[in-house]
């Protein structure tokens, strides 16, 4: 984690330590055009967003088989850089604080990011995707066809 931000008018932040009671093992990482948080999108566009690219570590590159049948995929990351410890946060765009389970913020007690994303080709063992939001080098947890592309049609 980075050098906690300043604390904004009516946020709160919590002193109280997570228990560490489960693990995460990365499977890859991503790279994009940005460096730091501040450089990111506040939301990705699989549409018009810039190309990204997923690379999927050995042995969980051959889980990438049959990936190429799916247009949109769901992609789970790590944000590393984010905070943990605030309750309540008060964005730039809102007039009040709110709680951080009301807000799709990186600052999270389990900073999971969860980007749904066009995949524009695979490339052996990375995925050309548009759409995602993170910093470069943003450890990967998991990927998932989209979900709407099971909905039994009918």
């Amino acid at each position: 984690m980075t050098t906690p931000q300043p604390l904004r008018d009516g946020e709160v932040a919590c002193d109280t330590p997570l228990p560490v009671d489960a693990t995460l093992a990365f499977i890859g990482h991503i790279q994009t055009p940005w460096p730091t948080r501040a450089d990111c999108p506040r939301q990705g566009d699989p549409l018009a967003g810039p190309d990204c690219t997923i690379v999927v570590a050995a042995p969980w590159d051959r889980a990438l088989d049959g990936i190429d049948q799916f247009e949109r995929l769901d992609i789970l990351y790590w944000l590393h850089q984010s905070r943990r410890d605030l309750v309540l946060q008060n964005p730039k765009h809102a007039d009040a604080p709110r709680g951080t389970f009301s807000l799709r913020s990186p600052i999270r007690p389990n900073p999971i990011g969860l980007s749904n994303v066009r995949l524009v080709a695979r490339e052996g063992n990375r995925l050309i995707v548009r759409g995602l939001e993170c910093v470069n080098g943003t450890p990967l947890i998991d990927i998932k066809p989209d979900r709407c592309q099971f909905t039994p049609v009918g």
